[in-house]
């Protein structure tokens, strides 16, 4: 198809939720913007689903206040749930349910044992754009109950070189001492002949992480003393006019080393857990925490003419992932000598993505058929740092086919229909449950458990049509499946039975519907979209106090909500937008509502963004998190994930100055007003340790270079 290039995307687009307009000229070629959604590349105005687009200016202005991913991503998605200044995304879910991320379609979170510490997989500078898909998808396979968070990687600009250095710092306003952190980032990108080339390294240096009232912060998913270190590297070759190759390769490391020790509480006693620098008589038990020598490997061949208006796409990877949890008293076992325990979830997966793009056009429709097969090997297994296996090995395999039309009917109207076929099998040896004590006299019972293979087939579908006649008024309906296999490593962990088959390892099939509008006048664009997602087997805890275990509950759910968003460009110098979420849960077994983990309290956001001159730009935002308070208390006590979320809200300052054309300053202030508050997990969770504050007002200054 020369002169139509098309790349392996996935399933379609809607909104632009969180990109904000940043530059006049970015929001007159809003339409050329593409997204993942049916594995085509797509234009903005011709999706029918919702999708946030966070693009990369909106990245850069982002990383004056913070380079946290989890912060980006909650401050700029409509229906993510809130969790900042942690290494873990736990609670921070996809409408709901969980997100599978990925980097350029290729899967960076572990669905098989969902540690939920998938976000931080890449350091945003090397991301050109993040593309969240929202509602229960299949395209892309197992682990996408709620959506797709995929982060597109920068590509060559235009010349033979560009060269840019930067170098920031950061420290606490509410206490200095300890605190000051820094960073250094480098990158090179290109174009010699035919050949294409980016390279990218970035390092980060915390220092202590202080709350508004000056103490340091719980070091559960915490992000003292953490050093981030991203080698990127993305080489491409112009074969011809149709075929290219490209070869990627990302390094992530991200350890937060251990010089403190928390004094413990949880939200049952009323006081904050903090850590303080542990002294000469603590001993300090445990490995850093945190993703420890990540990698992907990817390559890409493409070929535009394959034959008669067919493109053919082929993706190949390779990935290792090994993040390593936090030391654990509860995973205590006296009788074998272990005080506590320390976990980490290891995965390997080799893949391979065959995707053809067929244009046919017909009197008055255009269509696209978009086919093929993804393969994926997927080996998972979570054990303690001691060497006892927690969660035994779990081989995947996984063989899926699809097909996905796109038909444009008399330039009015988009219609998109597609199936999926998935085939999976998973082998799990004999293995033994852990003895597991939270005190002395409260202990889970060890299992042995005779293991098999287990064989899930699954068929799911899409259907979605958008009005495109009228930018005035654009409305769209959305109905989308995915097939999910629920944390399948909680499972076997906690098994009570002496035989795998008697588990409920069932897959889950989600059926999710979504209607919404988009309308554009002058110069405001305003969307609105209503879904409801359906589950027959979800995936909550029960806390056992005959074991101290949380046992996994497979019951029925639905879940409902609403997102809102408004662009306003007031002038050539000034832009606001807003934003507005708000989501419900139940397990409709038992009439009850989800916990804090799942459903997120209502989240409101709104930015004002003014350029005085060419040359400065000065940005305002504010982040507001509503109250949700659906539960009782238990015997006086808050119990699992039921905590009551009391409402806070947050302001941040950011701006940067051009001093010339090749030298920026900038700077930025998180919680503005140094606000004591606790974030919405920290809140929710009733576990002890968990309920740490957040981050109190921080400075960062740095300055960038460009040749």
């Amino acid at each position: 198809m020369k002169g139509m290039k098309y790349s392996a995307l996935t399933m379609a687009l809607f909104a632009v939720f969180g990109t904000q307009a940043q530059e006049k000229k970015e929001n007159e070629s809003l339409e050329r913007i593409v997204v993942t959604g049916s594995r085509i590349v797509e234009s903005i105005d011709e999706v029918p689903a919702s999708i946030t687009v966070i693009n990369r200016q909106s990245i850069l202005d982002e990383m004056k206040v913070s380079t946290e991913l989890q912060s980006i991503l909650a401050a700029k998605v409509p229906g993510m749930a809130p969790n900042t200044g942690t290494s873990s995304n736990s609670g921070q879910t996809l409408r709901g349910r969980n997100a599978l991320v990925m980097i350029d379609g290729v899967p960076q979170s572990t669905p098989l044992r969902n540690g939920s510490l998938g976000i931080r997989t890449l350091d945003p500078s090397t991301i050109e754009r993040i593309e969240v898909i929202k509602g229960a998808t299949s395209v892309f396979g197992n682990g996408a109950a709620g959506g797709i968070i995929n982060y597109i990687t920068k590509k060559a600009g235009k010349g033979q070189s560009n060269i840019e250095l930067g170098f920031s710092t950061k420290a606490s306003l509410a206490k200095f001492k300890d605190s000051v952190g820094y960073r250094v980032e480098m990158s090179a990108d290109g174009n010699i002949d035919a050949f294409s080339y980016v390279f990218s390294v970035a390092k980060e240096e915390t220092g202590v992480q202080r709350d508004a009232d000056g103490d340091i912060i719980g070091l559960k998913y915490g992000l003292t003393d953490n050093t981030t270190q991203n080698v990127f590297s993305k080489l491409g070759y112009q074969l011809d006019d149709d075929k290219s190759l490209q070869l990627t390769l990302n390094y992530y490391d991200a350890q937060t080393e251990l010089n403190y020790v928390d004094v413990v509480s949880s939200i049952n006693t009323g006081e904050k857990t903090y850590a303080v620098e542990a002294g000469k008589d603590d001993v300090l038990i445990g490995d850093p925490q945190g993703p420890k020598d990540n990698y992907n490997i990817m390559l890409k061949y493409v070929d535009d003419e394959v034959f008669t208006n067919t493109q053919l796409v082929v993706d190949g990877y390779q990935q290792n992932i090994e993040n390593i949890f936090f030391y654990s008293p509860v995973l205590a076992n006296p009788q074998q000598g272990f005080a506590g325990g320390q976990s980490l979830i290891k995965s390997e997966k080799a893949g391979l993505r065959v995707v053809f793009n067929t244009q046919v056009e017909f009197d008055n429709a255009d269509t696209m058929f978009i086919y093929g097969s993804d393969i994926l090997n997927d080996v998972t297994s979570q054990q303690m740092v001691d060497g006892r296996i927690w969660v035994p090995e779990m081989d995947m395999n996984n063989v899926a086919f699809f097909l996905q039309t796109k038909t444009t009917i008399a330039d009015d109207w988009v219609v998109k229909a597609g199936v999926r076929q998935e085939s999976i099998d998973v082998k799990v040896d004999d293995y033994n449950t852990l003895r597991l004590c939270k005190s002395a006299d409260v202990c889970s019972i060890p299992m042995a458990v005779k293991g098999a293979t287990l064989d899930y087939k699954a068929t799911t579908y899409n259907l979605g049509l958008r009005y495109i006649g009228n930018e005035l008024f654009s409305p769209f309906f959305n109905y989308s499946q995915g097939a999910d296999i629920s944390d399948l490593g909680r499972l076997l962990r906690t098994a009570t039975v002496s035989d795998i088959e008697l588990i409920n390892t069932k897959a889950s099939i989600i059926d999710n519907y979504e209607i919404g509008m988009s309308s554009q006048f002058d110069d405001v664009m305003l969307t609105v979209a209503a879904y409801r997602s359906t589950s027959e087997l979800g995936a909550t805890n029960k806390y056992d106090e005959a074991t101290g275990i949380y046992i996994p509950v497979r019951a029925p759910q639905k879940i409902w909500g609403w997102e809102a968003s408004v662009n306003y460009q007031a002038t050539e110098q000034l832009d606001v937008a807003a934003t507005y979420s708000y989501n419900e849960g139940k397990n409709t077994e038992k009439d009850v509502y989800l916990g804090q983990k799942q459903i997120s309290a209502p989240v409101f956001t709104t930015s004002v963004n003014y350029q005085p001159t060419e040359k400065s730009k000065v940005s305002v935002s504010y982040f507001h998190v509503g109250n949700r308070s659906r539960f009782e208390q238990v015997d006086g006590k808050w119990v699992g994930d039921q905590g009551p979320i009391n409402s806070y809200g947050i302001v941040n300052l950011s701006g940067h100055y051009d001093v010339n054309e090749r030298i920026k300053v900038y700077g930025g202030v998180e919680n503005l007003f140094n606000k004591q508050y606790l974030n919405a997990s920290a809140q929710g969770y009733s576990y002890n340790g968990y309920n740490t504050a957040a981050l109190g007002a921080t400075l960062k200054l740095g300055v960038s270079t460009k040749f």
